[in-house]
This record gives C-alpha cells, sequence and structure tokens, in this order.
C-alpha cells in the first residue's frame, strides 16, 4: 500500500544566503557579531536559523562566496534536488526545514574543516531535534551547480540513513552511511586509483569496527588531516576511507536505493 503524502519525507526549502550574505555589509567588529547571534537565534534562546557553522566575522573572500552562490541561484539547485530526494526517500517519514550554510575554511580560523566536517556528517542531531537539515558549503571550494545538487542530495540521504539507524559510532557504519550518501548523489569523487584502493582496504579492516574516534577520522580523512588535528597517521591518501566506502557502495549499486 502507498504511503500518504503526508507520511513521506518532506524537505523544505528555507531561502537564507541574501539573509546570511547582508551580515558581511557590517563592519567587522562587535556590532556584526551581535547582529549574527540576533540572526541566529531570534531573539530567544534557541537556534531560529541553523547558522552555528558560519563564520559572521569572514572577510572578503566570505562574502564573495555568497555572491558566487547567490548569482548561480544556488538555491534554485538545491531545490530542484530536494524534490527528487523526496520522490526517492519517499518511504521515509520526516519534515525538515533545509538551507544552505558556508563554513570558512579559506580564511579566519574559525573553524577546522575536517573536524566540523565530521560533526556535520555524524552527528547532525542538535539540528535535526529542530526539525533543520544544514546543506554546508566550503568557501574554500569551487562551487558549480552539479557541485550543490550532489551535496544536497548526500545530505537528505544522510538523515534518512540515520533515521533508520541511529547515528553511526562504529568506522564500518560510518563508512556504510557516507559510502550509500554519495552513491545515492552518483558522486564519482573522492576516488583512488586501484592500487591505492587496495592498500586502503588493507590498512582499513582491521579498525572496521573500533569506535575510537581518533583512529576512525584518520581512516576516513587520511594522514594529514589526522595529522592537522594531532591525531596519529596511518599512512593513507586524503579522504581515503570516504574513496573506499563510495566504490564499495558503487560496486552493489546502492545509487538508486533508499536507506536500509
Amino acid at each position: 500500500m502507498e504511503r500518504s503524502h503526508r507520511d513521506a519525507m518532506k524537505l523544505e526549502l528555507v531561502r537564507t544566503l541574501q539573509t546570511q550574505r547582508n551580515l558581511y555589509d557590517i563592519p567587522r567588529g562587535m556590532e556584526r557579531f551581535h547582529k549574527y547571534v540576533e540572526m541566529m537565534t531570534g531573539g530567544t534562546n534557541d537556534i531560529a536559523l541553523p547558522l552555528p557553522a558560519m563564520n559572521p566575522m569572514g572577510k572578503e573572500h566570505a562574502a564573495a562566496t555568497y555572491d558566487a552562490l547567490i548569482a548561480l541561484d544556488a538555491e534554485a539547485v538545491a531545490a530542484e534536488a530536494l524534490a527528487e530526494a523526496e520522490r526517492r526517500l519517499g518511504e521515509d517519514p520526516g519534515d525538515f526545514r533545509v538551507c544552505l550554510v558556508v563554513a570558512d575554511d579559506a580564511g579566519g580560523g574559525w573553524t577546522n574543516r575536517y573536524l566540523s566536517e565530521a560533526t556535520h556528517r555524524f552527528q547532525p542531531g542538535a539540528l535535526t531535534k529542530r526539525s533543520w537539515i544544514v546543506v554546508l558549503l566550503w568557501t574554500g571550494d569551487d562551487h558549480a551547480k552539479e557541485k550543490i545538487r550532489e551535496e544536497t542530495l548526500m545530505t537528505a540521504y544522510r538523515i534518512a540513513h540515520i533515521q533508520r539507524n541511529g547515528a553511526p559510532k562504529t568506522l564500518r557504519q560510518m563508512m556504510d552511511q557516507e559510502g550509500r550518501a554519495a552513491a545515492f548523489a552518483c558522486a564519482r569523487r573522492p576516488a583512488l586509483d586501484d592500487e591505492d584502493l587496495a592498500y586502503t582496504r588493507e590498512v582499513i579492516k582491521p579498525y572496521l569496527e573500533t569506535s575510537d574516534y581518533p583512529t576512525i577520522f584518520a581512516c576516513l580523512y587520511g594522514d594529514e588531516a589526522a595529522k592537522s588535528v594531532g591525531y596519529p597517521p596511518l599512512g593513507l591518501s586524503e579522504r581515503a576511507g570516504f574513496a573506499l566506502a563510495l566504490e564499495e557502495a558503487r560496486s552493489v549499486n546502492y545509487s538508486a536505493s533508499s536507506p536500509p
């Protein structure tokens, strides 16, 4: 029996990019920061807009990223991707508001990209409890419509997966989630050649059931990221674990599947 519309997943895009961009018209300083807090909380003690990842003190490059995304009509691209995700994840319940947020990894030291990204991927509960989903973009990336579509589809799938399975705890669970999310979005990166994939598989194999975060982090993100946050490296390429997860998900054709 088909599910009714009210039982199917609902993903509503909330357009906030221009609101976020307007913040950078205020000179850098406490006035801007206070406006950011007001915008994020709506004058309450809770989150009205899900903007913790945004850098309110970003410099010109942050404003330029927002300008580029607005010119690209990134929110229209995301809205189309969300409509697609609704169709493909129709059997998964949930009613969420979705917005695009730009995190600053290019200049300012507001956030460590790897740590912030890992929290976004694996611990989104603080926002989803408030019925918010964030599609996280970065000032250091080149943005194109296909990239925005991909990130939006991955984010939607990830939330559906977590709703069914809970937040992942082990390396195996994290790789399963992220491989399926990337395959769902028909992502092609990150990618490794066959030799590096085989090597990565052997290095990671003994750690699949670990829940030790520094080990998981090194397996997923590779040596340079691990060293950047003080974790022991394991001899792995950049984003090696994610590349292996995608390759394994694609090998069993998860691209059209809903979460298991």
